[in-house]
């Protein structure tokens, strides 16, 4: 692993992926990276955005409409895509998902991290809130803070790096076309072939859970409509 290539997979929810487009270009890295965002059938409106944006901050910005008639979410495909061009460069993926902000330092510590780990396959940064209060999907961390370690629960996808060892292993071609997401199982895939995740508490980022999917929200504020657009729709397949 000797580059990054950073991705943010969008769905509309714009004023939020413009923080994280803003944070991520301004990072102190020395490793070369690339940025790549990936607009998953945002409106036209704010595909407008997203283009006016990668001009903007030199991002790249590819429209899933372009390339899949696939509806929205589309996290196979880009996974998939994600993964060839980066085992193609040797280089580590690393997720940074529309509602969460890295710090300047975020992208080159996770990837010293994950480094300086030959058994690592994925490695994470723990979620925090807008207080410094790790927070959801790392509620489980607390009270382990400014450490990493070795965790035996999934790494959720907010800000994940992905090492090219563990994608050599785990073809992405075998994930469950029926589901949605895909965190928990990659997760437990690199842990079935002889990889080790790891959680760095002490490289926190700033996540706003569920701003890039705001109907599940209603999980927290009407948990009855949630569970039943989840199983009536079909949504939020893991």
């Amino acid at each position: 692993m000797n580059k990054l290539h950073v991705i943010t997979p969008v769905k509309d929810s714009i004023d939020s992926t413009m923080e994280t487009v803003r944070a991520v270009m301004a990072s102190r890295i020395d490793v070369p990276f690339t940025y790549t965002v990936y607009n998953d059938f945002s409106t036209p409106e704010n595909t407008a955005r997203l283009r006016a944006a990668a001009e903007e901050y030199g991002f790249r910005l590819v429209n899933l409409e372009e390339l899949t008639s696939h509806p929205s979410p589309n996290y196979l495909l880009v996974l998939q895509t994600a993964r060839r061009e980066a085992l193609a460069d040797d280089a580590g993926l690393l997720i940074v998902e529309s509602d969460v902000t890295v710090r300047p330092w975020t992208l080159q510590a996770l990837f010293d991290g994950a480094a300086a780990r030959e058994d690592c396959g994925i490695a994470a940064s723990v979620t925090i809130d807008d207080r410094g209060s790790i927070n959801y999907p790392y509620v489980h961390a607390r009270g382990s803070e400014n450490r990493a370690f070795v965790t035996r629960k999934h790494c959720s996808f907010c800000c994940s790096l992905l090492t090219p060892e563990l994608m050599r292993r785990f073809d992405f071609g075998e994930l469950d076309p029926s589901k949605n997401w895909f965190d928990v199982t990659i997760s437990h895939e690199a842990a079935a072939r002889g990889l080790k995740n790891y959680l760095f508490t002490d490289l926190p980022v700033v996540h706003h859970p569920h701003a890039s999917r705001p109907w599940k929200q209603l999980k927290y504020t009407n948990p009855l409509k949630y569970y039943w657009l989840k199983y009536t729709r079909g949504l939020d397949k893991i």
